[in-house]
């Protein structure tokens, strides 16, 4: 197992070791430096090939300037956090790293495959969870979503030993929304105290570092809407879990230049003031990771020139596409999938560019491309 987790000194001196990079490409929170663009690991086959390419794309991603790692325990099979775990341990033992330097975060939540898709899932799942006691069958929600303590205690533990490490720096839980979808609100709430409470626990136990929670539609939607999360609710369970001194330090949601809901919807209560969910998580001095930056590739393949123009020095579709994300106010990193060195060399023209000025930022809400 690799030991250690990121530190303050550590990732401070990953970054110095970047000196073409701008002032701006560093995020500082938590007692971290963080690079403002992370590699995600979600999208792919579930074979050796794209292995192989994601374990190169990670080596090079970390030796140009990209810190942050995110992954889950359902991508791919459980076969994304492998292929960090060895990815990192190469780089450690080669000596071009420190544990220390880099912030890796991963989710539980999802019921993941192991490798491949099994020839009977429901058996796969019986076999897995029901039969050794780690699930009961009111514990699952829609069939794939799971978040109670035993199940999230399992999961855990399948991912320190996927990634070889000792300790997690970030854990999420992923997607709560799934559950809020079908649950009474109230029976939500506790479900997530309850889960709050095992995160607080492993981080006695040097497990976790840090938990949070990566969301996709529940801070997007409109406030009336089923599945939407109350960012003041969330917080009170934290605080329910592990008192004033709580460890939910982080937010992931979805947030690009054709998903702006998270930055543009004031679905969010704030001291008498509705905001957005971003904007709510600033004020808490969360880090933010905005997930599919790219939206999935398609901001790398089809961005109006009309837009391309509101982001000078950015020479393709894709660092446009980033641009954006990373210099919306709040945003720590933005997450983008990163599988040759073609990508990883265009995502990262950004880190010598600075962000845009918060007028210039606004002016895109306002203006007419």
């Amino acid at each position: 197992m690799i030991k250690q987790f990121a530190t303050e000194e550590g990732t401070k001196n990953y970054l110095k070791r970047n000196p073409s990079t701008h002032p701006s490409y560093l995020r500082h929170q938590q007692n971290l430096f963080l690079s403002s663009v992370g590699i995600g690991t979600y999208l792919g086959e579930m074979d050796e090939e794209t292995d192989q390419n994601l374990l190169n794309a990670i080596k090079q991603a970390v030796l140009n300037g990209v810190n942050v790692i995110d992954t889950a325990i359902n991508y791919r099979g459980q076969r994304s956090e492998r292929v960090i775990g060895a990815a990192l341990l190469d780089l450690i033992q080669n000596h071009a790293v420190k544990r220390e330097e880099i912030f890796i975060s991963t989710k539980g939540g999802f019921i993941p495959f192991d490798g491949t898709y099994p020839q009977n899932p429901t058996k796969y799942f019986s076999q897995t969870y029901l039969e050794t006691g780690i699930l009961n069958e009111d514990d699952v929600i829609q069939g794939c979503h799971a978040m109670s303590p035993r199940y999230l205690e399992d999961q855990i533990e399948r991912s320190l030993k996927n990634l070889n490490l000792e300790t997690i720096d970030l854990y999420y839980l992923h997607n709560p929304e799934t559950q809020l979808e079908e649950l009474p609100e109230d029976a939500f709430y506790q479900r997530l105290a309850g889960a709050f409470k095992i995160f607080e626990n492993k981080v006695r136990e040097n497990k976790i570092k840090m938990y949070g929670i990566a969301t996709w539609n529940g801070f997007r939607v409109p406030s009336k809407t089923k599945g939407h999360l109350n960012f003041g609710k969330v917080i009170d369970a934290a605080v329910r879990a592990g008192g004033a001194e709580h460890h939910f330090k982080s937010v992931q949601l979805p947030y690009n230049l054709g998903m702006p809901e998270a930055f543009t919807n004031q679905n969010q209560h704030y001291n008498g003031e509705d905001i957005s969910a971003i904007e709510y998580a600033r004020r808490k001095d969360l880090i933010v990771f905005a997930s599919a930056s790219l939206l999935q590739g398609k901001l790398a393949k089809h961005l109006p020139q009309k837009i391309k123009s509101l982001f000078p020095g950015c020479l393709t579709q894709a660092a446009c596409a980033l641009q954006f994300v990373r210099s919306t106010p709040g945003i720590t990193t933005a997450l983008a999938g990163m599988k040759s060195e073609g990508h990883i060399h265009e995502n990262l023209q950004v880190k010598e560019l600075p962000r845009l000025e918060p007028n210039a930022f606004y002016n895109l809400f306002v203006e007419n491309p």
